[in-house]
């Protein structure tokens, strides 16, 4: 039985059960290199205050960097019995350096040091994730350019309502994911304050320079208060809200990419690369990676609702129910890793059936606004105008007509105010560059959309 370096107070060995229960190795393994790297941090500042000598400092480094290129190399198992990576690392140290090893832990408690790992590897972590939303975001500005020609129908309530640019489509999920990365930028600034140094709760006594500390570990400043610093997860809560909210945005993207890949729809076809399909049906080609994006929607609410349900009522200072915060966090972060890089190669992939796209605009009577528009340009208060084109509908829908086939006589029967300038209004291309307000279908409008999007991620890939 291999003896805990907490054993001193304690007389019977913990129970296997209890050991198993409360072992956290499974999510501590993410933690590995930013505990080394905190690790080498505290061990400068033991230095500073002389509580390490200066050859001690040089051995205890050498022997965490070694122990560092063993782990990712695969070369040092962890030790359930040693129930986290924390306790692991020390007790590789003592078994290496005997004595000198038990000082690495002076002035500091597992509760700073987990939190310090814990805020460590989130920043990279986050990093990782703000990358790829970049490249997510650059396949839909590609899109938008490539498709700039293409108009397809708008919809509301999933009826067809106004005709739009495809490019203004793809740049709306263009927004919705760029504010996906200004929250995770926002947020990522509360990963900077070092909790290392707070101890149990109360601080240390042996004056550690936490501001040098964090200096060290490329953080802004030490967090202010000791007993916040080992309660805190605000911070994994800020990024499972963020990352909630994106798997909602790639909820809604799956849902449109699901229906428009279907034969009824037809907008789109997925690569083969990207689809799966059936075991019993020859002709089926299905959209499996957004049904599954979809589906793991739930699974990163749940992540946010485990940690939010944890944190709830808890009392101040650190419990052990905090241990959880991990497994939510690393959870989501998988998740969404995983769901951002086959979701950037599917969209980067697919293509668009324009003839089918072309038929479906042409159907519908989008253009009906179009000529409630006229007849107030015209002088018609809009409510008369909005009723007069609903009569025409009808019309339209009893003689199975399109809006187009009226002729200027035929619209005069609903209004005098038409005149030729009104067939002009039932043009897919007049319509939609009629929308030129700003952020507008406009084709200009949405030119002006593309240029502005490269200038901000360029801007966000300055500051990075």
């Amino acid at each position: 039985m291999v003896e805990k370096l907490w054993a001193g107070r304690f007389e019977a060995n913990t129970n296997k059960a209890v050991e198993d229960f409360t072992n956290s190795l499974q999510d501590d393994c993410y933690l590995f290199e930013a505990d080394i790297k905190a690790s080498i941090a505290h061990l400068s500042a033991l230095k500073k205050v002389e509580l390490v000598s200066k050859k001690e400092e040089s051995q205890i480094k050498e022997c965490l960097e070694e122990l560092l290129k063993k782990y990712l190399n695969g070369e040092f198992e962890l030790k359930s019995e040693y129930e986290d990576i924390h306790m692991n690392i020390e007790a590789y140290l003592i078994d290496k350096l005997g004595d000198v090893g038990k000082k690495i832990h002076t002035g500091r408690s597992r509760n700073d040091q987990v939190v310090t790992a814990f805020k460590l590897t989130l920043i990279t972590r986050v990093d990782n994730v703000l990358a790829k939303l970049l490249s997510l975001e650059t396949v839909f500005i590609d899109l938008a350019e490539k498709y700039i020609n293409i108009i397809i129908p708008g919809y509301t309530h999933l009826q067809k309502a106004q005709p739009i640019l495809l490019s203004h489509y793809y740049m709306a999920y263009f927004e919705m994911f760029y504010r996906d990365i200004e929250k995770l930028m926002f947020y990522r600034q509360y990963l900077l304050e070092l909790p290392l140094g707070s101890g149990a709760l109360a601080g240390n006594p042996f004056s550690l320079d936490r501001k040098a500390v964090a200096n060290d570990l490329g953080l802004v400043r030490p967090t202010h208060n000791s007993l916040d610093s080992i309660s805190d997860r605000d911070y994994a809560l800020d990024i499972l809200y963020s990352l909630s909210l994106m798997m909602v945005h790639f909820s809604r993207l799956s849902e449109d990419v699901i229906l428009w890949s279907t034969d009824e729809f037809g907008f789109i076809t997925l690569s083969d690369a990207y689809t799966t399909g059936s075991s019993i049906m020859p002709q089926k080609k299905n959209p499996d990676v957004s049904e599954l994006t979809r589906g793991k929607t739930g699974r990163v609410f749940g992540d946010l609702i485990n940690l939010l349900t944890t944190t709830k009522a808890l009392p101040m200072g650190y419990n052990r129910d905090l241990q959880e915060d991990k497994h939510a966090v690393f959870d989501a972060l998988n998740t969404i890793d995983a769901v951002l890089e086959v979701n950037i190669g599917m969209l980067s992939t697919l293509s668009v059936n324009e003839g089918r796209v072309y038929k479906n605009v042409e159907s519908g009577y989008l253009l009906a606004t179009d000529l409630a528009d006229y007849l107030v340009l015209k002088g018609m208060p809009f409510r008369d105008a909005h009723h007069v084109i609903g009569s025409l509908v009808k019309d339209a829908e009893n003689k199975k007509k399109r809006l187009q086939d009226y002729s200027v006589h035929d619209l005069q029967s609903f209004s005098k105010l038409f005149t030729e300038e009104a067939l002009k209004h039932l043009q897919l291309e007049y319509s939609v560059n009629a929308r030129d307000s700003y952020g507008g279908t406009a084709r200009k409008c949405v030119k002006s959309q593309i240029k502005l999007a490269k200038k901000r991620l360029k801007e966000v890939e300055d500051n990075g």
